[in-house]
């Protein structure tokens, strides 16, 4: 990928095609994207992953997953989940707390980031559009065999 429309055309082929792909495509497609700042991703988000074969994929979906909300830099509720009665919530448990949002560098470049309350874990962001985020998960324990886990979220 050299720019970011060739990323954004890919990602959407990607999904038309049932989210299949390679984590290696997956980082060319982050390198190529936009970094975003916090303040801009505020609101409320609807998450879906990729088939990439990393082993965390299918893991969201157990906890019925449907995206991440973000009041404010330091209000961010990162597993909102359906519950029996379809019902969405933040599973605090799940996340062991919740989140805030922070400029973070990775890869070089500085990005919005989900820093987890009680995790050791960091969910990076780029810009695919106004309204549609490439998310990648880092941290200690979700890596598989030191490759990244990516996510989509789009603007509810």
């Amino acid at each position: 990928m050299t720019n970011a429309a060739e990323a954004r055309d890919r990602i959407a082929e990607i999904r038309r095609d049932g989210g299949r792909t390679t984590l290696d495509e997956l980082d060319a497609l982050w390198a190529a994207l936009r970094t975003v700042r916090p303040q801009e991703i505020l609101g409320s988000w609807r998450g879906s992953e990729f088939v990439s074969g990393h082993r965390f994929e299918g893991e969201l979906r157990k906890a019925r997953w449907y995206g991440k909300t973000f009041h404010s830099v330091t209000d961010a509720k990162p597993l909102i989940c359906r519950g029996d009665d379809g019902e969405l919530y933040s599973n605090v448990a799940m996340g062991k707390g919740e989140a805030s949002l922070w400029t973070v560098e990775f890869r070089g470049e500085p990005t919005a980031t989900m820093v987890y309350d009680g995790r050791p874990v960091l969910d990076h962001f780029k810009r695919i559009d106004d309204s549609t985020l490439l998310g990648v998960m880092n941290g200690k324990g979700v890596l598989d065999e030191g490759r990244h886990y990516y996510f989509l979220l789009d603007r509810d």
